[in-house]
């Protein structure tokens, strides 16, 4: 009789932080190296005498990322040595947190086709990033550039019972780390390891644990689950191996996972207090401050946009990036509607930046110059046409939206009997159009309408000009 078994998954997601500088020494954060070993010193390649100054920015990012989890801000909190030898650790030990860790007692809801599940976080702890082995052909190179760039790892209970789950608690995450500046999440900067076993259902007892290391796709993480779970599945039922504790990885081309090492136990890595780093203290000031200076919760926002009209998937999009959704909040607070503002964004400067090659990411806009081409839009002082060819001059060619507008004459105030000129003049030098109109032929009035507009140079409100032309013509 074939046994029905459930899936017991945890996670541990480490997530470099978005900082101007490493965690314990003034070199570059994550973004910051250009080519291998360029944004290294004494402190983070491990020369002796080098002590790690911390960075306080890692603490406010790590303490907002808790409040963003529904976490305790633990008070006091402090570092430890966890030690084990490889090559890109150029000081055989990982500062890290074991004892006192910044975060703990956090929860996370996740909604799949299955239902909605509470996810409890055990703890959140900031360390620092190992460096990086690059092998080819008969040699390996190691890259000190990640070496002490800053890292949360945030530790779920094991709460997770489907793929499905795991993928959607990883994709709120990045949508809300993204969306506040608290991580890019992209090229390795949000990697997980997943904890999996399998246990008969109705069961409370754990089955054997194997850890799947350092995952950085979605698809990649959701292949492995299935993978070990079938694995774990097919021992217990059918006796094809031994189960043991230990540690795997992924083989993307093959879809399988294979074994690494026997997991380590926390006596393996020699725990001790970093004597070198003192204890921080959150006191009273500081965690109101960074309670203040925390974003709107991502549910929230979420909620606010749908409330204005923008659909789910606009919303999703808006919101993958901490830059666009800032944008969007910022043309709002200036007076624009929310549901215009985001087709702006994600209609009008999407589909130039695609043409240029580039992403929404890369929209350097102000919301002060997306506001101003909104709003004369708005009024009637500048027509959309204009108002695209002004984008496009921002965005391909850095022009200043405000002055570029004013130098092309967009936004002049033209009277009525200025554009009654210019549409007499359309109409004189258009005579088979004209001819054509009145016949019946609708279409030869765009012809007419666009001589006038290329006239103008797209100023005037093209609804006003239209209805003065068809006007003209009839009389």
């Amino acid at each position: 009789m074939i046994m029905a078994y459930e899936l017991v998954i945890g996670l541990e997601t480490h997530v470099e932080l978005n900082t101007e500088s490493k965690i314990f020494c003034s070199c570059g954060g994550h973004s910051s190296p250009k080519e291998p070993n360029d944004c290294v010193c004494p402190a983070c390649s491990g020369m002796p005498g080098m002590l790690p100054v911390m960075n306080k920015r890692v603490v406010e990012l790590a303490a907002t990322a808790g409040l963003m989890l529904n976490c305790e801000i633990n008070r006091y909190t402090t570092f430890d040595k966890k030690n084990y030898y490889y090559p890109d650790l150029p000081c055989a030990y990982q500062i890290t947190q074991l004892n006192h860790p910044i975060c703990v007692n956090g929860l996370v809801k996740v909604k799949t086709a299955a239902g909605e599940r509470d996810i409890r976080i055990k703890q959140i702890h900031m360390e620092e990033d190992a460096g990086k082995l690059v092998h080819g052909g008969n040699s390996s190179f190691v890259d000190f550039n990640r070496t002490s760039v800053p890292l949360i790892e945030i530790v779920t209970q094991p709460d997770f019972r489907s793929p499905e789950e795991v993928v959607t608690y990883l994709g709120k995450l990045k949508s809300m780390f993204k969306s506040t500046g608290i991580s890019e999440c992209e090229e390795g900067a949000m990697r997980c390891d997943v904890n999996i076993s399998v246990r008969e259902e109705g069961s409370e007892k754990f089955g054997v644990r194997t850890e799947i290391k350092n995952m950085a796709s979605f698809e990649a993480i959701d292949r492995a689950i299935r993978y070990e779970a079938q694995r774990h599945m097919d021992a217990l039922e059918f006796g094809t191996e031994e189960l043991v504790q230990e540690t795997r990885r992924f083989d993307d081309v093959s879809g399988k996972t294979f074994a690494m090492r026997n997991k380590e136990t926390e006596a393996d890595y020699r725990y001790f207090p970093d004597p070198n780093l003192m204890p921080i203290v959150i006191d009273d000031e500081w965690l109101e401050e960074i309670k203040a200076n925390k974003p709107v919760a991502l549910d929230e926002k979420a909620e606010a946009y749908a409330e204005a009209g923008i659909s789910d998937k606009e919303i999703a999009m808006l919101m993958s990036e901490h830059t666009v959704a800032k944008l969007l909040d910022d043309v709002i607070a200036l007076g624009c509607n929310a549901k215009d503002a985001a087709a702006w964004i994600l209609t009008d400067c999407a589909g130039i930046l695609r043409k240029a090659g580039l992403k929404l990411k890369d929209l350097s806009i102000t919301a002060e110059g997306l506001s101003y081409l909104i709003k004369k839009v708005d009024e009637g002082k500048l027509n959309r046409g204009a108002a695209k060819k002004t984008l496009i001059a921002v965005i391909e060619n850095g022009a200043d939206p405000i002055a570029y507008c004013e130098e092309q004459g967009f936004t002049k105030e033209i009277d009525s009997s200025m554009i009654e000129a210019v549409i007499d003049k359309a109409i004189e030098s258009n005579p088979q159009a004209v001819s054509d109109y009145k016949a019946g032929k609708e279409k030869a009035l765009m012809a007419i309408f666009g001589a006038c507009m290329k006239e103008l140079k797209g100023s005037g409100d093209p609804g006003q000009i239209r209805t003065m032309l068809i006007e003209k013509l009839k009389n």
